[in-house]
């Protein structure tokens, strides 16, 4: 029997530069081939290809077929008819794809009606019953809305529905999952595994994660600068791969299910917080601005680090982690609760104490790009700090040189600019130049979630050895679970601006008190397909998107979503529903703590 989709030869050029060479893969109906590999491999060239998608500056050449209808070189018309009808998309970022004048609901009928002879209100009502099968919450009223009125995952799961709108054989998945949070992601996965279900069609899913590719596809792909350097069965090429490239990737990637020895530092406190709030105001109306309303973006936060143990914060987007770091970094007087830094408050010293105390404390940005001028030289990008604090010439030209070695980076490249660095190398100026006046507490603000798997793996590296030589601390902001396991000393956990649980990250991993904590370690992906898809069933999915920080929730804030508060007897909800959970140390904030292994 021939493929459904069968391409052959595949060729693309973007302004004669070689993006995709000779790539030759197939999809049989029903199947899910994975389609991986790192930034500019190809992957989401190979996937727009198929549909002539790709910009207008983009050559191809070669051979895609749709179960014998060739795709490459169609005209429009016959393209037109085919996207969506057989053949549908579903766009990494739903914001851009959506029309943002046009009501969520209106696109889907459109969508609806372009291949289908049917009526205004039946593509409206099958609108609505789309919604509906891809889980968005009252969906006739959602459909009324408009596109930046829904969250990242709702616009997602819409953006699957209008997919879903004419019952496609095959759908193109373009890194569905890229920015959305971990608990969102396994609910677009799942959104995923039931529009397969529904319709039967073949899913080419595109991503970097191998994680979600080992939980998804029956075949995998491995791209590599363009072209495809290995494919086989799931199984075949995550446990006896056969390249040294795919070897490489799938040894870069840290795993949540692996425990690293951790000890608990008996250093001297570096931070502590107790109680740490901060909010902002709502503010309405284009010429007599008004306050009505407060965004409580943290709401109780407490936190201990000591020197040489790296603490990591997670939690959701809209959790209050970024809120949280540079209330620190302001060296302020909170609004509420107490910061004490090396033993000091900010906000109680004097300008030359607070000066001082600002040389103890750097930062790492999450994107080196634009946290570096394009301007100057990465030399004198390094130096600006140490100019700050008040350093000498001969000082500063001993301590740049002495820096880049340390980063693994060349001295002689220090009259060169940001733009003529990779973005791993970028990231490594970035770390220079917060190790320049010697810091004792480095703060890293996400600061690998930008870089493709190999080169994490190398700044992670570099962040541990540089921790072990030089004594320092870290305050470790991310989003990923699993580079938190390789990393940190202890985690903690923030849900909706406050401090729901916090200990030893063996500990937290392994035993799990918060429901919370066990729905976010229960969402995140391993990269082993047997393991993921035994872990399919025991997911624990967490309902809808965290509620909006413009309002302080009574009891507990996270029991609308939480999976043990259904099942609590009428007394224990009413206290869930008026009781503050308290947290005091290393625990969890919760009245009715239950250990669940999730991994």
């Amino acid at each position: 029997m021939s493929p459904l989709l069968d391409i052959r030869g595949l060729d693309v050029d973007f302004d004669g530069r070689p993006a995709v060479r000779d790539v030759h893969l197939t999809l049989d109906r029903g199947e899910v081939l994975g389609l991986v590999g790192e930034s500019g491999s190809g992957k989401s060239a190979t996937a727009l290809a198929v549909l002539g998608l790709l910009p207008g500056n983009a050559v191809t050449r070669g051979s895609v077929r749709l179960e014998g209808t060739e795709l490459l070189g169609a005209g429009e018309r016959e393209l037109t008819r085919i996207r969506g009808s057989r053949v549908s998309m579903v766009f990494q970022d739903p914001l851009s794809a959506f029309t943002p004048v046009y009501r969520i609901g209106d696109q889907i009928a459109e969508a609806v009606r372009a291949h289908r002879d049917v009526g205004r209100e039946r593509a409206r009502e099958r609108a609505v019953e789309l919604l509906d099968l891809v889980g968005i919450p009252e969906p006739a009223l959602r459909a009324r809305a408009f596109p930046h009125e829904f969250s990242g995952g709702m616009r997602q799961r819409a953006m699957i529905a209008m997919a879903l709108a004419d019952d496609p054989d095959l759908i193109l998945a373009d890194e569905p999952t890229t920015a959305l949070d971990v608990t969102i992601q396994a609910q677009i996965l799942d959104v995923l595994r039931t529009a397969r279900r529904e319709t039967g069609a073949a899913l080419l899913l595109v991503s970097h994660d191998l994680g979600v590719i080992a939980g998804m596809a029956d075949r995998v792909a491995v791209m590599r600068d363009g072209r495809v350097v290995e494919q086989g069965p799931a199984r075949e090429v995550f446990h006896r791969p056969r390249e040294p490239y795919t070897r490489q990737l799938l040894a870069a990637v840290p795993r949540i299910d692996t425990p690293r020895r951790t000890a608990r530092a008996d250093g001297e406190p570096v931070l502590r917080v107790r109680g740490l709030t901060r909010t902002f105001p709502v503010l309405q109306g284009s010429v007599v601005r008004r306050r009505t309303g407060t965004v409580y973006a943290a709401d109780g936060v407490d936190l201990d680090i000591r020197r040489g143990e790296t603490l990591a914060l997670v939690g959701e987007s809209g959790s209050g982690k970024s809120t949280t770091l540079f209330e620190l970094l302001e060296l302020a007087q909170p609004e509420a609760g107490t910061v004490e830094l090396f033993g000091q408050r900010p906000g109680t010293l004097t300008k030359a104490e607070t000066r001082a105390l600002r040389r103890r404390v750097q930062i790492v940005f999450q994107d080196p790009m634009a946290s570096l001028d394009p301007r100057m030289p990465v030399g004198d990008i390094i130096a600006e700090p140490l100019r700050t604090q008040g350093a000498g010439k001969a000082v500063i030209g001993r301590r740049v040189p002495e820096l880049l070695t340390r980063v693994g980076l060349d001295p002689a490249h220090a009259d060169r600019y940001p733009h003529e660095f990779s973005g791993g190398q970028r990231q490594r100026i970035g770390i220079a130049r917060a190790l320049s006046v010697e810091p004792e507490l480095l703060v890293l603000d996400e600061p690998v979630s930008a870089l493709d798997v190999s080169v994490q793996a190398e700044v992670l590296d570099l962040l541990r050895r540089l921790k072990e030589e030089l004594g320092l601390a870290y305050l470790f902001v991310s989003h990923d679970l699993a580079v938190v396991r390789n990393i940190a000393d202890r985690v903690s956990v923030m849900y909706l601006g406050r401090t729901v649980e916090a200990g030893p990250v063996d500990e937290v991993f392994a035993r799990p008190r918060h429901p919370y904590t066990q729905a976010l370690l229960s969402a995140v992906p391993v990269p082993d397909p047997d393991r993921e898809r035994e872990r399919q069933g025991t997911r624990i999915l967490l309902q809808g998107d965290p509620p909006s920080p413009t309002h302080r929730y009574d009891g507990c804030r996270f029991r609308a979503r939480c999976p043990l508060y259904p099942t609590l007897a009428g007394d224990e909800q009413k206290r869930c529903a008026h009781e503050v959970p308290e947290f005091e140390g290393d625990g969890a904030a919760c009245h009715f703590p239950r250990v669940r292994e999730v991994l």
